[in-house]
């Protein structure tokens, strides 16, 4: 089985921005522990600031890979773009938020990605990864 999760604008910078929001690990210190979890998952890591290399990368796994966790990071609540990408690849994509998006801003409650997405996940800090590749993998 092999699984990509794509981190978005700004997600580069975990262990580093707003710590009491997003913790105080980098997503390539999290990624061995998520790989020891799921010994029998190819699971490879992608992560862009430009929405046009995030869209290229789903394209160019999503008609051959079982599946893609993506944090879209702010791109989640602008972008019809990926949207209609995500609606267009045979692979299910999982969405997921470290943070719970709801009790956040406004602005952050509405995701445009959502409806084209297998499923959501928030608000469990890096361990919405592990639940988005378990739901992948069940």
């Amino acid at each position: 089985m092999k699984i990509l999760i794509i981190n978005g604008p700004n997600l580069n910078l975990l262990g580093v921005r707003e710590p009491g929001i997003y913790g105080d690990s980098s997503f390539e210190s999290y990624l061995p522990k998520l790989k020891s979890r799921f010994p029998d998952v190819e699971l490879e890591y992608y992560q862009s600031n430009i929405e046009g290399e995030l869209i290229n990368k789903m394209q160019e796994v999503g008609f051959t890979y079982d599946g893609i966790v993506l944090n879209a990071g702010a791109y989640t609540h602008t972008s019809v773009a990926l949207h209609d990408c995500i609606k267009s690849l045979r692979c299910p994509v999982i969405e997921v938020h470290i943070s719970n998006v709801h009790t956040r801003e406004e602005f952050r409650h509405h995701s445009y990605i959502s409806p084209a997405c297998k499923g959501v996940i928030c608000g469990f800090g890096l361990d919405s990864y592990r639940l988005a590749v378990s739901a992948l993998v069940d």
